[in-house]
């Protein structure tokens, strides 16, 4: 395993030079991350150069037509799925809403959805509102004793009515990753859609979607070091089978049947400043050799997560070492992401998350989305919990910093 390179990869970072910034440490990247310089030199170059209705045949129509498609292009190809599977929205919300209108219109009343209360809302709240048209919506439910799902949970509530299943891949308040493939396969047998949202499991490394078999695999840009986009793969046959939500002349373009919003242009375009960042870390640290896609995403996958929980380890640590402070979820590294919840003894999140500031160290309080979770967790949701994030770009030096930070206020 190869051993990131903590400075090359700051220096592809602007926001670590900028000045107004110096002195402030970012630990809420689960809700945005910076965005890498590749991407903010797409935005600019689109702007400057392309800014113009795209897919025409004169100059710079055509430069920038050309640039969106090879985003989608490349983003398939580090996704190991088609190009057409490739879906560009304006959030993961978006496109969960989206595909719900779908549903709502190729489903049955009876036929059974299921859902998490551990997830987002975002993977939740679309497919609860298909009760309104008679579908059963069933619940599975978290362990409220370890915040975890579990398996035993899904097949009791599998049933031969059952026709959509959504979860996460990694919840962004407990950080488990879960074993989607093993999930997935038991959906599929009987008979059911399986809806995995990524957004808190890709900062950490793309995943092979096409691996886990997932029938739609969401997950959102500005939290993968890029522009405010939601990327959504759906597999052919899905795609085919659910009912057109575009206009009715795109029915038969698989990339615009479920975008009716229409696509941000230079965003999409700029996706190539992500993979372009992607490429970079890759040829640093392996060579710029022969190597297939699907090599260079796994590669810089594990260097992603390898570094992320050997800096991870001593915050779980530290934070168990502290009285009154409940950590949500695991307290070891394995299969989990760097996010990690926390409620302090007769505190309220706010005021931690306040005194941090005052030390320019940036976090998240609240329910972060995950309403129903704080519920079954006995949290109230108005309160929610404390929660620390950080991704590859985060070094040894900042952890440190916040751990002392956290020494002077819990």
């Amino acid at each position: 395993m190869a051993k990131l390179d903590i400075n090359f990869i700051r220096d592809h970072f602007p926001a670590f030079s900028e000045p107004s910034l110096q002195g402030f440490t970012h630990f809420e990247n689960a809700g945005g991350s910076y965005a890498c310089s590749q991407v903010i030199d797409s935005l600019q170059r689109y702007y400057r150069e392309t800014k113009v209705q795209p897919h025409y045949g004169f100059e710079p129509s055509n430069t920038a037509g050309m640039e969106m498609d090879r985003a989608r292009e490349r983003m398939a190809a580090w996704l190991n799925v088609a190009t057409e599977e490739v879906q560009f929205g304006p959030s993961t919300s978006q496109n969960t809403y989206v595909v719900g209108q779908a549903l709502r219109q190729h489903l049955k009343p009876g036929d059974e959805v299921i859902v998490t209360n551990q997830d987002h809302e975002a993977n939740v709240g679309a497919w609860r509102g298909l009760e309104a048209a008679g579908m059963v919506v069933r619940e599975w439910r978290v362990n409220p004793e370890t915040a975890e799902l579990e398996v035993a949970e899904l097949e009791r509530l599998l049933n031969d009515r059952t026709r959509v299943v959504a979860f996460t891949h990694c919840s962004n308040i407990v950080g488990s990753m879960h074993p989607v493939r093993e999930w997935t396969d038991k959906i599929h047998q009987a008979g059911a859609i399986a809806i995995v949202d990524g957004v808190s499991y890709a900062p950490h490394g793309l995943p092979d979607v096409d691996a886990l078999g997932a029938d739609i695999y969401l997950f959102s840009l500005y939290k993968v070091y890029g522009p405010h986009l939601g990327v959504m793969v759906m597999r052919e046959a899905l795609n085919k089978a659910l009912p057109n939500q575009g206009h009715f002349f795109n029915a038969g373009h698989p990339t615009a049947r479920f975008t009716p919003a229409g696509p941000d242009h230079a965003q999409i375009a700029s996706v190539n400043g992500v993979l372009d960042y992607f490429e970079a870390v890759y040829e640093h640290h392996y060579g710029g050799g022969e190597a297939t896609t699907a090599r260079k995403t796994s590669a810089v996958r594990a260097l992603f997560q390898h570094t992320e929980r050997r800096n991870l380890q001593p915050l779980l640590d530290h934070l168990g070492q502290k009285p009154g402070v409940n950590v949500i979820g695991k307290t070891v590294t394995k299969h989990r992401a760097p996010t990690v919840s926390f409620t302090v003894a007769d505190r309220n999140p706010a005021q931690i998350a306040a005194q941090l500031a005052s030390s320019k160290i940036g976090i998240a309080n609240g329910n972060c989305y995950a309403y129903r979770l704080m519920e079954a967790l006995d949290i109230p949701p108005a309160e929610g919990v404390v929660r620390v994030s950080f991704v590859h770009y985060t070094s040894e030096q900042e952890v440190d910093r916040l751990l002392e930070a956290l020494d002077a206020i819990l």
